[in-house]
């Protein structure tokens, strides 16, 4: 699982902006909107202009909370990785409206440093729904019940800060990488207060103050535009529509690359990072993945042996091997490996072939003069070819059930063979074929109702979120069921990296299942 979602659990919007009637004294400053299902940005300027305040300046800003609690739990828990190996994308969905749209502008992100109330408001056009100081909710004056925010429109750290751009069409959706910010609220570097989300200041409407401080409900700003950005509008945590809601989201590259049934000799063929294999132990102990107590989390030692005279177990000297990976000399009887896991470990290093390559070799794992695990691998040649190889694959997934538990997180495994795989009689009376692992294999789930991405495909240059581990079983993944919405049927789809176009291309096919609140099967 490398993808985890925490949805908002609190939103609100704060504005000065005047009501319909355009009458100084009818500002939206006192309004809550915290249990709209719409969030709105926008900047109105010179909408009405007066001798004591000059030409007008209208605002709206959004405030978003998410549960920083819960993410820590999942950390100490092991559900998402440790700081340094996952990134948090704050991402919010843009909302379709029929009013004016800006465009070409930008958008400023920043932690706002001040507790505030949610509310209970609702009415973002009259702005009837006034808290001021009676009830509870925060608006453009007050961040809570009694207390007032030190500047009018919100407080907000100065650093880190976030800009999201959107051009001509203006209906980008927000998608920011904030890890420096969650990161400081997950050590308690700064308290978790949310977000705040405007326009950059150079978007939000001029305002020159007499004093160069904010004054009453305006907001001093000599470098802002003297023209309108209205309006830009987003879902809010009360909406129905499950997939828009504002959401942190956890992404990380959770890849096990267990070369175990895709071992290859040395060769002057390949580049050295391709000659290095790595393999991995798995200790479970009574059906649940456990650290081996006299290794815990530091080395554990790999040794290879060449196959007894009918190759079914090791047998004779320790082979040497080359430098590389864990290799601690230049030739070595042991491999140093190392904890990736609870439970798990691996080691990389590099196989010569002899002048008659073996079929079988033994690896066997050991610390202390104690061998914990005898496993074996059939270590296979590179080719070179006469042809720019394209090859086609037929998949299956071979434990995929009908339906899911909201609560469950699914483990889906693939079988893949080439499409033009032709065995002969021998393999296809007494041999089941082996899957073939994909080095670089992606998935994505879709709503089969609608064809709605619910997760594309995370293969871009800063997170590989959805690419698939391997194994001697082939490629799997695990996917959190909590993030679908339930009452639906789902598609998996599947995207190989093709060598000989440079580019991931989708597989045919789309494998089904439902997701269902309460599934008892």
């Amino acid at each position: 699982m490398a993808i985890k979602r925490y949805l908002a659990d609190a939103d609100n919007t704060i504005t000065n902006a005047f009501d319909s009637s355009l009458v100084l004294a009818n500002r939206g400053t006192g309004s809550n909107m915290g249990r709209s299902d719409i969030l709105e940005v926008f900047s109105i300027y010179d909408q009405v202009s007066g001798s004591s305040f000059g030409e007008s300046q209208e605002l709206s800003r959004v405030l978003v909370n998410f549960p920083i609690t819960t993410v820590s739990s999942d950390r100490t828990a092991g559900r998402i990785p440790a700081a340094g190996s996952v990134s948090f994308y704050l991402r919010m969905f843009n909302a379709e409206h029929s009013e004016t749209l800006p465009r070409d502008y930008k958008m400023t992100v920043q932690a706002v440093s001040r507790s505030w109330e949610e509310g209970e408001g609702l009415d973002m056009d009259n702005y009837t729904d006034q808290t001021y100081n009676k009830l509870e909710g925060s608006n453009w004056i007050s961040a809570s019940l009694g207390t007032a925010w030190t500047s009018v429109g919100g407080d907000y750290h100065a650093s880190p800060s976030y800009t999201a751009s959107f051009g001509r069409e203006g209906t980008e959706n927000i998608e920011l990488d904030i890890t420096s910010l969650v990161e400081q609220w997950l050590d308690g570097t700064k308290t978790n207060y949310g977000v705040g989300v405007r326009l950059s200041s150079s978007y939000e409407a001029y305002y020159s103050s007499s004093t160069g401080q904010n004054s009453s409900s305006f907001i001093h700003n000599t470098d802002g535009a003297q023209r309108s950005y209205y309006t830009k509008k987003f879902f809010a945590r009360e909406s129905e529509f499950f997939y828009r809601r504002p959401i942190l989201e956890a992404r990380w590259d959770s890849r096990i690359e267990d070369d175990r049934n895709y071992f290859f000799y040395s060769s002057s063929l390949a580049p050295a990072a391709d000659n290095l294999n790595t393999i991995y132990l798995y200790n479970y102990v009574r059906g649940r993945l456990a650290n081996i107590p006299s290794v815990g989390q530091g080395a554990i030692l790999l040794s290879l042996y060449s196959g007894s005279s009918n190759d079914t177990a090791p047998s004779g000297s320790k082979l040497l091997l080359p430098a590389g990976g864990g290799v601690v000399s230049t030739n070595d009887l042991n491999v140093t490996g190392g904890w990736v896991s609870t439970g798990i470990y691996s080691a990389s290093f590099a196989v010569t072939a002899a002048s008659t390559p073996v079929a079988t070799l033994y690896d066997v794992w050991h610390s202390g003069g104690v061998e914990f695990k005898t496993g074996s691998i059939s270590p296979q040649t590179f080719d070179a070819l006469g042809y720019n190889d394209n090859r086609k694959y037929v998949i299956n997934v071979t434990n995929l059930k009908k339906s899911y538990d909201t609560q469950e997180v699914g483990k889906f495994r693939l079988f893949v063979r080439e499409k033009n795989w032709n065995p002969n009689i021998y393999t296809r009376a007494v041999a089941a074929q082996s899957t073939l692992p994909i080095v670089s294999a992606s998935y994505k789930v879709i709503r089969v109702a609608d064809n709605y991405e619910v997760i594309g495909h995370g293969t871009g240059s800063t997170t590989n979120h959805t690419l698939m581990s391997y194994d001697s079983e082939g490629n799997y993944f695990d996917l959190d069921m909590s993030m679908l919405e339930p009452g639906y049927m789902y598609g998996l789809k599947f995207a190989f990296y093709n060598d000989a176009v440079g580019d991931y291309q989708e597989q045919k096919g789309i494998f089904k299942f439902r997701v269902e609140e309460d599934n008892n099967e």
